[in-house]
């Protein structure tokens, strides 16, 4: 009976939200180990609050607290997360496939000597995955022949974890050496926004190439704000510089799966389809009426973006003040 580690990313001293669907599949592995609970990892510099909120998901907590940890290095983060798999004596290490899980997890995967699968979408046993692969076309269904099991699961496939019925237990972990093995974080340039994070938003509105100059993008913008959700891209609306990279949706940008996803003058290429198709409910707004995205949309509009826009967002106001605002 084998526990199961879960990596728990943190960022500004708080939990990320995107760990919480890691927890779910770390649950539903456990389960499939034989019920041996989850352990979480939290690394890091100044994660003691961090540290009692992953506390609540879990049946235990290690913590590697240490300035020298501020920056998330796979250099560093990976030797810990191996040795405390280690120390648990677990079968299985999960964590959710974002930039940070893509970087560390491999690299502890290779510490352990452990099979890895990557971007998981369904845990079927103790050592079979189900995975995406040709864009989100074909699903693969993968078995890890190692002892220890490695897995990154995609974020939007699984229901964030629902808090436990009691706290876990935290310990600190042993540090040992942490060797940077040369690598170093030169500098942070973060975007702010008011908007929620694209990937974890309840409501994307994306612009594609159709949109024709940056500028445009403003009146998308209002209407996202009157939603109350995140502002994406296709990737040929960011190629020609129209808006930043980081907005950009897709099998190469963000996998997204909010509850309504508004697709505006984008053509629906194999590309942008992988990192959005798993919405809720999708709405296309396109000239073309024969466009690839209407093949996945559940309702679709054949008009040109400025003339269905401006009339969206005058109908949004209406009905935000007749509820009062």
């Amino acid at each position: 009976m084998g526990s199961v580690v879960v990596f728990c990313e943190v960022s500004g001293g708080a939990i990320r939200s995107a760990t919480l669907p890691g927890v779910s599949a770390a649950r539903a592995l456990a389960a499939a180990h034989g019920g041996g609970g989850v352990v979480g990892v939290v690394i890091g510099h100044g994660v003691g609050a961090a540290a009692q909120d992953v506390a609540r998901y879990v049946d235990r907590v290690v913590v590697f607290d240490d300035a020298r940890l501020a920056s998330p290095l796979a250099e560093t983060y990976a030797p810990l997360l191996a040795a405390a798999v280690k120390s648990a004596g677990a079968t299985a290490l999960v964590g959710t496939a974002t930039s940070t899980g893509k970087d560390v997890l491999p690299r502890a995967a290779a510490l352990l000597g452990a099979g890895m699968a990557s971007d998981v979408i369904r845990v079927d046993g103790a050592q079979r995955f189900r995975r995406p692969a040709y864009a989100g076309n074909a699903l693969c269904d993968v078995e890890i022949a190692s002892p220890i099991v490695v897995v990154s699961v995609r974020q939007t496939a699984f229901a964030p974890a629902t808090t436990a019925a009691a706290p876990g237990a935290l310990e600190a972990g042993q540090l040992g050496t942490i060797d940077a093995l040369g690598a170093e974080v030169i500098g942070v340039h973060a975007t702010k926004s008011a908007r929620p994070d694209l990937g974890e938003a309840k409501i994307v509105v994306s612009g594609g190439r159709g949109m024709k100059a940056g500028e445009n993008f403003k009146i998308l913008e209002e209407l996202t704000d009157l939603l109350g959700g995140a502002l994406g891209a296709s990737r040929a609306a960011c190629d020609a510089g129209m808006v930043p990279n980081d907005l950009q949706v897709g099998q190469t940008g963000k996998i997204v799966a909010p509850q309504l996803y508004v697709a505006v003058a984008i053509s629906g290429a194999i590309q942008h389809l992988a990192g959005m198709k798993g919405s809720k409910v999708i709405v296309a707004i396109n000239k073309d009426g024969e466009a690839p995205i209407f093949q996945v949309a559940d309702y679709g509009l054949v008009a040109t973006w400025e003339a269905a826009i401006p009339a969206l967002i005058a109908e949004v106001k209406k009905l935000k003040a007749s509820a009062g605002g």
